[in-house]
């Protein structure tokens, strides 16, 4: 199981913004400059956050981006939603009876990777951005 670099990069993009959203609204040229993401990636990410109003952008010469709501209001799961990140530690669709790749019955340690799903989803459901901004200034001290 791996997050893909959409994933990834969201939530980088999004830390990056909550740290400054409060001053002015962010360019997306200034978050690709200080996290280093390609800035076409950035606008493909940011539509995505726009669409499920994680943020919202701001028209005009100190124009950017400002989040839609309050940090600590915000997810991990939230922003993985929006930009179609799947967490999934099985291949198999749990809701069909049919088992692990296409046999009759469920691999012999699905429950295993199951459980282990189930604790990784409930982990970005407890975290906020708020919690990682917080963590990063914790760490520079």
């Amino acid at each position: 199981m791996k997050l893909s670099s959409k994933g990834r990069y969201a939530v980088m993009a999004l830390v990056d913004l909550a740290r400054f959203n409060e001053i002015n609204p962010v360019s997306l040229r200034d978050i690709s400059l200080r996290q280093g993401i390609s800035l076409d990636y950035l606008e493909q990410i940011f539509s995505k956050l726009r669409k499920n109003e994680i943020v919202q952008s701001v028209r005009g010469k100190q124009g950017g981006y400002i989040l839609n709501k309050k940090a600590r209001e915000i997810k991990l799961t939230n922003i993985l939603d929006a930009v179609d990140e799947k967490v999934k530690t099985v291949q198999c669709k749990k809701e069909l009876k049919k088992g692990c790749n296409g046999k009759a019955t469920k691999c012999l340690t699905h429950n295993l990777w199951d459980e282990l799903e189930t604790h990784i989803n409930n982990f970005f459901d407890k975290k906020s951005l708020e919690d990682l901004v917080q963590d990063n200034l914790d760490r520079r001290a």
